[in-house]
């Protein structure tokens, strides 16, 4: 039987492509999640950067909270309200990859989808930066002063997209930290990620502890607060060698 071009693409990039990080969530994640501590550090995800509440006042998992295309057995409801500050007047709520692995060097792809609802949905009067390093080479931006959903690189705006409700946003932050330089791929719903924008030239830098999955809102004087946010995010997980381009995923 002949194998469709496609079909061959598909199995060339499995071959090719390594998950070093796996960051996806199963029934697993929140209960080693909730024990997570310094002393504790097991699981996929350290856990210390959101608010003094309960654990599922931040995060909770659902197979309606994925996006239908993935192969995730779930994915993640992330909330930010005014309970949800750590150490400052920020709104966060931040999952930060627990692993040994090689996920600073080389070249390395950066997966996650985003997407939220019209219930709860980010107050664009707020800048929110999203899925970020601590030294903000490569992130995402909504809100304040664009509504849109943008790509950041190198502290500039590369790309940006309407953040409208209900629509999957399929991401892959393609970092070279060898050369110096992030390359971004997207796409929507069950689209395979194509190349949007990129190369751009930056300083790369990240300890391999520093990548925060989730959510900081910076606040804004004369603004009211408003209510709760709620975001959404599934496909969660670092590769080296071929960018998956399939929103379902490696096995």
């Amino acid at each position: 039987m002949l194998l469709s071009l496609f079909t061959l693409v598909a199995l060339v990039n499995a071959v090719f492509a390594a998950v070093l990080w796996d960051g996806r969530f199963t029934a697993d994640t929140i209960p080693a999640i909730s024990s997570w501590s310094w002393s504790n550090q097991k699981g996929p995800y350290q856990w210390y950067i959101h608010g003094n509440g309960a654990t599922s006042k931040y995060i909770s998992t659902s197979a309606s909270y994925k996006n239908p295309a993935s192969n995730d057995a779930l994915g993640l409801r992330l909330t930010i309200d005014n309970t949800a500050k750590w150490n400052s007047d920020m709104w966060r709520t931040e999952l930060i990859p627990q692993t040994t692995a090689a996920i600073n060097k080389g070249k390395v792809f950066y997966h996650f989808s985003v997407m939220h609802k019209a219930t709860n949905a980010p107050n664009p009067a707020f800048e929110h930066q999203v899925c970020f390093f601590e030294s903000h080479f490569t992130e995402m931006k909504f809100g304040w002063i664009n509504p849109m959903l943008r790509w950041y690189a190198g502290s500039q705006s590369r790309w940006n997209t309407n953040f409208t409700a209900d629509v999957w946003h399929n991401i892959a932050f393609g970092i070279d930290f060898g050369a110096g330089s992030v390359t971004f791929y997207h796409s929507t719903g069950a689209d395979p990620l194509v190349q949007t924008a990129g190369p751009v030239s930056t300083s790369t830098s990240s300890n391999g502890a520093d990548w925060h999955l989730g959510v900081l809102r910076l606040p804004k004087s004369g603004v009211s607060d408003g209510g709760a946010e709620d975001w959404f995010y599934s496909g969660v997980y670092i590769e080296s060698g071929t960018l998956t381009t399939s929103v379902g995923g490696p096995a």
